[in-house]
């Protein structure tokens, strides 16, 4: 049997990347998330946790001993150096969890979902395809807003780390459109999950660079 077929799912915050990977989920996909990868090595107990409090000292850990997670984004949003120095701590972590996740797929293929996969791009070796949750911009804005409490120029601050939407775009092999109700996602993630079986059984689970043009989720990408 072939290794899974690995399809790297990513987009900008508030794009709906959570909805779509509960439509393949429900459908039998095999997920690994790098926001539960992260969560689970910083858990109280993980090595992640104890490196993050010896780096960064108590005021990032909550009175129950757990990470302050919304104290850490504020220390590190602003600050590149504070920023590198978390991540040099993590991501060795977090790549090892999701790599541990990824050799226990029995499927055809899995869905690793990375909000910065193509902004960091070391997972980017690990993926086939390149699965992009697209909506306007405007409409990132609003959900964010709606769910969070943030302002609006809070999240356009938040976006502007991001790369933009027509550079992610570029960089997608395939490509669902969240931009109206939740109701339309199902049949676009019904198109890719037949398209990536098919797909499965011809093409390595690693990605090369003639893995072929972008789809849209309308069309077989095969």
């Amino acid at each position: 049997m072939n290794a899974p077929l690995v399809v790297g799912l990513t987009g900008g915050i508030g794009s709906g990347k959570s909805e779509v990977t509960r439509e393949f989920a429900a459908l039998g996909v095999e997920i690994a998330d790098a926001d539960e990868a992260a969560h689970a090595v910083t858990a109280i107990g993980a090595a992640g946790h104890a490196a993050v409090v010896a780096a960064f000292g108590e005021r990032v850990r909550k009175p129950d001993g757990s990470l302050d997670r919304e104290q850490l984004r504020k220390l590190v949003f602003a600050d590149p150096v504070q920023r590198q120095r978390l991540e040099a701590i993590l991501h060795p972590l977090i790549h090892a969890e999701l790599g541990r996740q990824i050799a226990q797929w029995r499927g055809p293929y899995g869905i690793l979902s990375v909000p910065l996969l193509l902004e960091r791009g070391t997972l980017l070796p690990r993926v086939a395809r390149v699965l992009v949750v697209d909506c306007p911009e405007d409409e990132q804005v609003r959900r964010v807003m709606r769910r969070s409490g943030l302002t609006e120029a809070e999240v356009r601050a938040i976006m502007s780390t991001q790369l933009s939407r027509a550079a992610r775009l570029a960089r997608a092999d395939d490509v669902i459109d969240n931009g109206g109700p939740r109701e339309a996602l199902h049949d676009q993630v019904l198109r890719l999950h037949d398209a990536y079986r098919k797909r499965a059984a011809l093409e390595p689970a690693g990605r090369s660079p003639e893995n072929g043009a972008q789809t849209r989720a309308g069309t077989d990408p095969t």
